[in-house]
């Protein structure tokens, strides 16, 4: 599946390149150079310069976005009978720069949602925050990072859970030791718990190991659950699971001892395994997705199958699961489909009075 998402992005590139370039080309202003080879090259200009001023995954988002614009541009002015190449490029020029800083707000911009949660378990009522897909180092450093934990801080909690991507290999030494210092600024009654995303290892070459990694977090009263189940209350247990990129265990061996009439919070990085998931435990929290990051892979996704649910909250039987968008970005400067957001989750037992 990847091989083909990554063979359709190849090929929605190459034909955002051409015809971005061929929209140039027929501007009137290069009417009178009679060298076309010369013409050829002028037009390649604009995309020079969207390659220096964004990273080649940005420059590629911005081309495609340049070239859809310019489509449903071309499209009303056939249905209006115009046909103006200036003002086919002027018009897709400007929608796609309005349409991109709304979507860079989207990005860089980190919100509050909220979600309700009921059951009908003898628990006491539990708020949990949960925060994803930091990426260090993507929309905010490590300085930015601690002011976004300096808001969250101030909100009471009885949990505090990171669930996977808070590094990747983009992040340095200094923004992650930084980020994981600015844990220890949390005072969440049960603690600070972490699971593993697919980038926290590393796929490449960094400064630091995976394991330096983890002793920051340790360091700052950061608990990591790494196919781990640990009792948070009497009722309350938490299961935090490896990155399914990785060996792990299924979770009927997690939760084979676990005794049912407790409430059961899974930690996954990774929405993808909601099958398994749904009747052994009670709340799956995921991150991964970036919501869908554009407009529309949040609803195309799901049905090519590539995560289970993409945002939001969802129900299967009697377990429910919540998808955070997270607060940042991998590489990409843009959502249009989403937003950047922490999450606050409030989890109503059914014989304590209510938040």
């Amino acid at each position: 599946m990847y091989r083909v998402v990554g063979f359709l992005i190849l090929l929605l590139f190459l034909l955002a390149i051409y015809y971005s370039v061929k929209s140039f080309k027929n501007l009137s202003v290069f009417k009178n150079i009679k060298n076309k080879f010369l013409v050829l090259l002028l037009s390649f200009i604009p995309l020079v310069i969207i390659f220096i001023l964004f990273n080649t995954v940005n420059a590629i988002v911005v081309l495609a976005h340049y070239s859809f614009f310019l489509l449903m541009v071309f499209l009303v002015m056939k249905l209006l009978k115009k046909d103006n190449k200036d003002i086919l490029v002027i018009v897709s020029v400007i929608i796609t720069s309005l349409y991109l800083c709304y979507g860079a707000y989207q990005a860089y911009h980190v919100y509050e949602t909220k979600y309700d949660i009921y059951t009908t378990k003898d628990i006491e009522n539990i708020k949990i925050i949960q925060i994803a897909d930091t990426h260090i180092g993507a929309t905010f450093d490590g300085k930015g990072f601690r002011k976004h934990i300096e808001k969250i801080s101030k909100i009471d909690s009885d949990l505090f859970v990171i669930t996977g991507d808070f590094i990747d290999d983009d992040t340095t030494y200094e923004d992650m030791v930084e980020s994981c210092a600015s844990l220890s600024l949390l005072k969440s009654k049960y603690g600070v718990y972490y699971v593993n995303g697919n980038h926290d290892k590393g796929y490449y070459t960094r400064e630091y190991t995976y394991n330096d990694f983890l002793d920051e977090l340790r360091k700052n009263n950061v608990n990591i659950l790494i196919d781990e189940v640990k009792e948070i209350t009497n009722n309350v247990v938490l299961v935090g699971r490896e990155d399914r990129q990785y060996s792990r265990k299924t979770i009927d061996d997690l939760v084979n001892n676990i005794d049912k009439s407790k409430y059961i919070i899974d930690l996954n990085h990774q929405p993808n395994d909601y099958d398994n998931e749904e009747g052994n435990v009670d709340l799956v929290l995921s991150g991964h997705t970036h919501g869908g990051q554009f407009f529309p892979i949040k609803y195309i996704g799901p049905l090519l199958k590539i995560d289970d649910e993409f945002y939001g909250l969802h129900t299967r039987k009697n377990t429910n699961f919540i998808v955070t968008s997270g607060m940042s970005d991998w590489a990409i400067d843009f959502k249009t489909g989403t937003y950047s957001e922490y999450i606050i989750i409030n989890i109503h037992g059914d014989s304590y009075e209510k938040f």
